[in-house]
């Protein structure tokens, strides 16, 4: 029975909602988790520290949060009122057109963001956690922009080929390109784009080097290789990553985490990352990608012939060209924002379960705690951002369910 039309968006939302909650409910951590403890936070931190974080935090997510509505506002206007004249000239090479109709979209979105991007570097700047010039962060942010033009002028070349062929079903095979990227992405990138932005290098021998190798053998995992890498370059802040597959598969430590920090803190970071390595994280985000991809392409499918309609992408007797990109591109956006929210319930689920597997690595609570009140002073993070925020956009468990974490573990030890 053929669904009526009207019908066709509900339907796709209510798939995609069905298919995210699914997936992050089936690939929860189902052991390792500890439920933390209820802190104070004005226990662990000063109250210039508070206030220090909620001043720059505050605005800077306000900035962040406006660059969203700039780029959804900018697409929505392209999407619709196209400029005419300039998807006309690219109609006359439909996949070639695609290609230069999707990088130029990037760069759009580079160019309105740029205001808030520049005020937000400037604030970093000002309370020290940014280290960069104007003229390095310009350069970063040109580089940046050049590598995701090339990767949009890929996406709209593609996605108007594969619009033009399948024009009932394209979400389909839309959905299999999209975990080809996510495998793609992950195995090639900490060696083909990472080396760009900064510089790797192997950990000598060392404490830190010996310590890494014992954890991990005594955690039972193949940690691949272990790098530092020259963050300090841009920020003060520390932190540390695990990245690949295969061969590419690494742990990263940021060089101010090495030079800055005690060895026992250290080594509880380490342990959070071989936590990941040991419950095969990565692969269990792509595996999540793979659940929810064919519900997510069906809604924007569906969302981009709403916001296209105009110009044919519901017609499926008319041959699309580069003109229904801007919809196209609006509606991933926000299927992206709405499925990264589901994502980032289970990535909290998945960070508290590293969290937990350090404690039990290294049996130091204390270290543990004062890691996260070191981390985010040094950060300049908000140790108790606001619920809602912090769920739409936390992958993390907060500072203070991390330090309840640590103190939790105390108690039942």
């Amino acid at each position: 029975m053929r669904v009526p039309g009207r019908s066709r968006l509900p339907l796709a939302i209510l798939v995609a909602v069905v298919a995210a909650g699914a997936a992050t409910f089936l690939l929860r951590p189902r052991s390792g988790l500890i439920e933390p403890a209820a802190v104070d936070v004005k226990g662990y931190f000063t109250a210039f520290e508070l206030d220090r974080a909620e001043d720059f935090r505050s605005v800077q997510r306000v900035l962040g949060v406006g660059g969203l509505v700039v780029a959804t506002g900018t697409l929505a206007l392209l999407a619709w009122r196209p400029p005419r004249r300039v998807f006309d000239r690219l109609a006359r090479r439909p996949i070639l057109g695609g290609a230069a109709a999707g990088a130029g979209i990037s760069l759009l979105l580079v160019l309105v963001e740029f205001p808030l991007s520049a005020w937000r570097h400037e604030r970093a700047v000002d309370v020290g956690l940014s280290t960069q010039t104007w003229l390095d962060w310009a350069g970063d942010v040109a580089k940046s922009a050049g590598i995701d033009a090339v990767f949009a002028a890929a996406g709209g070349a593609l996605a108007l080929a594969l619009v033009r062929r399948f024009r009932r079903h394209w979400w389909a095979p839309a959905s299999a390109v999209i975990v080809g990227f996510g495998v793609v992405t992950i195995w090639l990138f900490p060696i083909v784009i990472d080396p760009i932005f900064n510089d790797f290098q192997k950990l000598p021998p060392g404490a830190t080097r010996s310590d890494v190798l014992e954890l991990a053998d005594r955690a039972g995992v193949d940690v691949g290789e272990v790098y530092r890498v020259d963050a300090s370059r841009r920020t003060t802040a520390a932190n540390a990553y695990v990245g690949g597959l295969g061969h590419s598969k690494r742990v990263v430590l940021y060089d101010n985490l090495i030079s800055g920090f005690p060895r026992d803190e250290i080594r509880l970071v380490v342990a959070h990352e071989l936590g990941h390595q040991k419950h095969n994280d990565l692969t269990r985000g792509l595996v999540w990608l793979a659940l929810v991809a064919p519900a997510g392409t069906f809604l924007v499918q569906r969302l981009a012939e709403a916001f296209a309609r105009r110009q044919g992408l519901a017609d499926p007797s008319v041959k699309p060209g580069p003109v229904v990109l801007p919809a196209i591109a609006l509606a991933v956006g926000l299927v992206a924002f709405g499925m990264g929210v589901a994502g980032n319930v289970l990535s909290r689920q998945v960070e508290g379960r590293a969290d937990a597997f350090s404690l039990r690595l290294t049996r130091d609570p204390a270290a543990f705690v004062q890691l996260e009140r070191r981390l985010a002073v040094r950060n300049i993070s908000d140790p108790d951002p606001p619920w809602l925020l912090h769920t739409l956009f936390g992958t993390h468990p907060s500072t203070a369910d991390r330090i309840g974490i640590g103190e939790a573990w105390q108690d039942e030890n």
